[in-house]
């Protein structure tokens, strides 16, 4: 049980997630909030005698109630939950990064203020007098760096007292603006509200809050008034015209003051990026430089990831071959050493194989996001991604799925809104990954010789025709009209990494892939291997086989004859064991090895021999039927599982994985029926 609550507050690419994760490191976990589609992170520690519990509110640019995450931030800080709001801002550019500050003047809940990325301001040049505006606003104000979990002492003495002095944000000067700036309406509301203001808001704030028509605070004072007052209200009301304007006019004009002679900079002290600044945001070139450092970054990950993945295989088969041998000696029967060697073991040689990828993707673009340039790459997209209802930021996945779509589920991650975090998710699952290709390659080289080109290209028209109707599917239950406007973000500046937090960040973000995945893999492997196990290698007597030649009057009305759908239903393993499996049920004489040694043991497949035998035993049209399905079916179960893991909703990564396997299903039976047309 946690003495204090302390809940963190700012504007994306504040640092919270940084500060969260330096004071909290493994002791964290994520969720959704309740009744919400937005997640919850949670996390503690423990400084001097008592324990904290920590809250990473959603990241928002302002208090308004015009998203769900505002909504779910602004009802935690109303709802007395929390002990301390901190209040995040950019040291580096204070003017705009305090508008969060300027919003939450009003409400009456102990706060302080944390200037973040104060390494950056030096190195600008900038001199800030945090003890000027702590005076100014009658809060604490600590300078911090968050990748500096050193520097961390003051934070933690200001919220030892803090919370026992009750500081509250100083509202007048912000309040004589309003009287300023809007004049008689805002003297008017505040007439018509309670003197005291409502629960933790005070009239000030509810005033400017109304004049922006914000929806929640309107039912909340439409439901404190008499009905004469509220009237009264609407008509105040009707006068203004842009009220949020008006509002947010004045809250500059508060910055603005409450910076005045606090910040310093040394002058003609320019960045050094200005000039790479100019072309990575640049219409014309930050596209190809983002598109070309993306793919950079996705072949530095697979340098980094594959030589990881190659000694875990390795080590995989040696401790197989060791622990059988050593099983065999003592009598363990054949069902048993299977189960283990074949089935659990491999099993976690998936998971370690999918958390090395996980390491290389982590670091490359973890760098990336680290430096700033991560926001570039959002900017320079957004107009293109927003005519699939996302934002900028969904491009990362999207590129990086090209190699492995686990890391490009593992990409969403930078995408603030949940829901249209699921939606990218679901739509970079139509992404081909590299191990696609080697079976697309094979059978459509195959069966349609020099025609496969068009094969190839029908696969990308229809996977761009799929990827828009998927995100008007997905996105009219995930993402909520108001969540379809432009990307608005501030453009952190460039700025060295601290290499131990970025590391840090990474084993953490591995450890707990490993520890969820672990649990489904093994889960779905054993159910697999079961299916498939015999005890003589004869494909004939698999349960999977008996399914598969039991069923297949209803499989060929899509196109697949029983081994072409089980080599279908395989591919959601792994897309590399399609092949493999392929071989197996294909021999002439039905007695390669079983279907789950293939997918285990990963052999080499002999393509020519497989494609003879393929010619022989099934038509064009299946062909063609086959490489829809394989094409347009579930990336693999490590980027299922993935999925899973980022989204932390079942229901809907079974939802996103029902959707692929039946698209899939019916792209193969049109593809089936039209080839039978031209063929």
């Amino acid at each position: 049980m946690s003495d204090t609550t302390i809940a963190l507050l700012g504007q994306p690419n504040s640092g919270k997630s940084t500060l969260f994760n330096g004071l909290t490191g493994s002791r964290q976990h994520v969720g959704n909030w309740p009744g919400k589609t937005v997640e919850k992170k949670e996390g503690a520690f423990h400084y001097n005698g008592i324990n904290y519990a920590v809250v990473d509110l959603p990241g928002t640019y302002s208090l308004s109630a015009n998203s769900e995450e505002e909504v779910v931030t602004r009802d935690y800080i109303a709802g007395n939950k929390a002990d301390l709001i901190c209040i995040l801002a950019d040291a580096s550019q204070l003017e705009r990064s305090l508008f969060m500050l300027a919003d939450y003047t009003g409400i009456n809940k102990p706060v302080v203020l944390l200037l973040n990325m104060m390494d950056v301001a030096i190195q600008q040049g900038k001199t800030i007098d945090s003890q000027a505006i702590s005076k100014k606003l009658g809060i604490p104000v600590i300078p911090i760096t968050a990748l500096n979990r050193k520097g961390y002492e003051e934070f933690y003495k200001i919220i030892e007292t803090s919370q026992k002095s009750n500081s509250t944000l100083k509202e007048k000067e912000l309040t004589d603006i309003f009287f300023e700036v809007i004049g008689e309406p805002f003297k008017q509301l505040l007439k018509l509200l309670p003197k005291d203001g409502i629960g933790a808001f005070s009239s000030s704030w509810l005033a400017a809050k109304l004049l922006e028509q914000d929806n929640h605070a309107m039912q909340l004072v439409k439901s404190k008034v008499d009905v004469s007052c509220w009237r009264e209200v609407e008509t105040v009301l009707s006068s203004v015209k842009n009220g949020n304007l008006f509002t947010a006019d004045c809250k500059f004009k508060w910055i603005e003051s409450l910076l005045k002679n606090s910040v310093k900079k040394a002058a003609n002290k320019q960045g050094r990026m200005n000039r790479f600044d100019r072309i990575a945001t640049s219409r014309i070139w930050g596209k190809p430089l983002a598109v070309g450092i993306i793919i950079l970054g996705l072949i530095l990950s697979m340098v980094i990831a594959i030589p990881i993945m190659g000694v875990f295989q390795k080590i995989s088969q040696i401790a197989t071959v060791q622990l059988s041998t050593a099983l065999v000696a003592v009598g363990v029967p054949k069902v048993v050493i299977s189960l283990l060697c074949y089935g659990i073991l491999t099993a976690v040689t998936f998971a370690l194989m999918m958390v090395s990828f996980v390491f290389g993707i982590s670091l490359v673009f973890g760098f990336i996001e680290e430096i700033g340039y991560m926001a570039r790459i959002s900017y320079v997209f957004d107009s293109t991604m927003s005519k699939l209802g996302l934002q900028g930021k969904a491009i990362m996945p999207f590129l990086v799925s090209f190699g492995c779509n686990i890391g490009g589920v593992s990409g969403s991650r930078v995408i603030d809104s949940w829901g249209q975090r699921v939606t990218t998710i679901a739509l970079s699952w139509v992404v081909p990954c590299a191990a696609t290709w080697s079976v697309v390659g094979l059978v459509s080289t195959v069966f349609f010789g020099s025609h496969a080109l068009l094969v190839v290209l029908s696969l990308f028209v229809v996977a761009s025709l799929h990827m828009a109707i998927t995100s008007r599917l997905f996105g009219k239950h995930l993402i909520k009209e108001s969540d379809r406007i432009g990307l608005i973000m501030e453009l952190p500046p460039y700025h060295k990494p601290q290499y131990r937090n970025l590391f840090r960040f990474v084993f953490m973000r591995m450890g707990d892939v490993l520890k969820r995945a672990l649990k489904t893999i093994i889960f779905v492997a054993v159910i697999f291997w079961a299916l498939s196990y015999t005890s003589d290698g004869n494909v004939a007597n698999s349960v999977i086989y008996k399914i598969g030649t039991f069923i297949e009057p209803v499989t060929m009305w899509f196109g697949l004859r029983w081994q072409t759908f089980m080599a279908f239903l395989s591919a959601a393993m792994g897309k590399e064991a399609a092949l493999g499996v392929l071989a197996a049920l294909f021999n002439s004489q039905g007695q390669a090895a079983g279907i789950w040694d293939v997918i285990s043991k990963q052999a080499e497949v002999s393509t020519s021999g497989l494609g003879n035998a393929m010619l022989t035993d099934i038509s064009k049209a299946e062909a063609l039927a086959f490489i829809y399905a394989f094409f347009f079916n579930v990336p693999c179960l490590m980027a299922v599982v993935t999925t899973l893991q980022e989204t932390h909703s079942l229901k809907w990564t079974l939802r996103i994985a029902g959707y692929y396997m039946g698209v899939a299903l019916l792209m193969s039976a049109i593809a089936y029926h039209v080839g039978l047309l031209i063929f």
